[in-house]
C-alpha cells in the first residue's frame, strides 16, 4: 500500500553543475553525494539527481513531482531567474491551489504547488 510520495529523481547529463544548480535554488546542500547519485532532503522528502550519458535537451514530461512552497508565484519567478525555463505558467487550477511548471537547465521538468489544503514544512 502507497505510504506517501518519498523521491522524485531528476536524470542529469552533468552532476556537478545540476547538484550546484539545485544547491543554489534550495539553499541546502546535499545530505547524500555520490557519482551514481546525489539527494537532497527537501522537507522530509527526497530531490534526487541521476547522472545518464545520454540526455535530450527537453523531455516529454512523465508525471510532474510539485514541490509545496508558501508562494507559487515567487517560487517561480525565482526559478527562471536562477536559469529555468517556462513549462507552464503559474495558474489556479481551482479551491485557491496555484500550480506551475518549469524546465530546469538539464531539461527535467520541477513543478511548484501552493495549496492552502497542505502546509509546506521546512527544512
Amino acid at each position: 500500500m502507497f505510504k506517501g510520495l518519498r523521491t522524485a529523481a531528476y536524470q542529469v547529463k552533468d552532476l556537478a553543475k545540476a547538484k550546484a544548480w539545485y544547491a543554489n535554488v534550495l539553499g541546502i546542500q546535499p545530505y547524500f553525494d555520490r557519482p551514481f547519485y546525489v539527494g537532497f532532503n527537501v522537507g522530509g522528502y527526497e530531490l534526487g539527481l541521476v547522472p545518464v550519458k545520454e540526455q535530450h535537451a527537453t523531455r516529454e514530461p512523465a508525471g510532474i513531482a510539485y514541490w509545496a512552497v508558501e508562494d507559487a508565484a515567487s517560487a517561480y519567478q525565482r526559478l527562471i531567474d536562477l536559469g529555468a525555463t517556462t513549462q507552464e505558467p503559474v495558474q489556479d487550477v481551482g479551491g485557491g491551489i496555484l500550480i506551475g511548471s518549469v524546465r530546469d537547465p538539464f531539461g527535467n521538468i520541477l513543478g511548484v504547488i501552493q495549496n492552502p489544503n497542505f502546509k509546506a514544512t521546512g527544512n
